[in-house]
Order: C-alpha cells, then structure tokens, then sequence
C-alpha cells in the first residue's frame, strides 16, 4: 500500500528547503536562515519545524533541537507536480507540458534535451 504523500504548505516547505540544501541542521541555525530570507522571527519558524514534525515530515534529535528531513525533496517535488496537473490540467501531463512550452522561447538547444527526456523516457 503506498503511503499517502505528506502535503506541505510554502512555508513548511522554506523550512525543509533549509534542511534539503544544508542536511541535518539544529532549529537554531534554521530560525536564523529564515530570519534573513523572510523575517520571520524565532518563534514563527519554530512554529513551523513542530508541525512539520507533526506531519512526518522531520524528525526532531537532541542535544541542541537537531532537525532531520524524513521526506526527500523529490517526493515531494513528484506530490505537488501530481496535485498541479490534477488541480489545474484535469489529469494530462500533455497539457501541462504543452503550457509550459508555449510560456516561452526555446533555443534549439534546450528543445534538443527535451527531446533526449522523452527518449530516455519512452526507453524505460
């Protein structure tokens, strides 16, 4: 039975984006992290690491309140790409790809390693 994915909002996922990048890290440095990227005071970000503790999200360690991503980012990042193209493209990935690809120009180049995703894609 697969496990249902955790759902995190934007600012539960700044708090995981810290511990992502920079691993196991105390509560501490990821409070002051956010203080210069966002403003947010000690007590917000604390706030925020308990209830993605509460979600399974991270795992709490002493001593000195350590942090640890239980979630790798790419669940993650799989999880809100499912729940965008279900929200917002009724299902198809076509139509997601197809809006992406006409927001903006392409060099040959880039076309050139989308079409390289979508061999190694129909190889597996």
């Amino acid at each position: 039975m697969d496990k249902k994915p955790v759902k995190l909002f934007d600012s539960e996922l700044k708090v995981m984006d810290i511990l992502w990048k920079e691993g196991d890290v105390p509560a501490r440095h990821v409070a002051d992290a956010l203080a210069r990227e966002t403003g947010w005071n000690k007590n917000t970000t604390y706030t925020l690491i308990k209830r993605c503790i509460g979600k399974g999200a991270i795992e709490r360690s002493e001593p000195g309140f350590m942090c640890h991503a239980l979630i790798p980012k790419e669940d993650v990042q799989e999880a809100e790409t499912d729940e965008l193209i279900e929200k917002l493209y009724d299902g198809s990935a076509e139509r997601l790809f197809s809006a992406l690809l006409s927001r903006k120009k392409l060099s040959a180049r880039q076309i050139e390693k989308l079409e390289q995703i979508v061999r190694d894609l129909e190889a597996e």
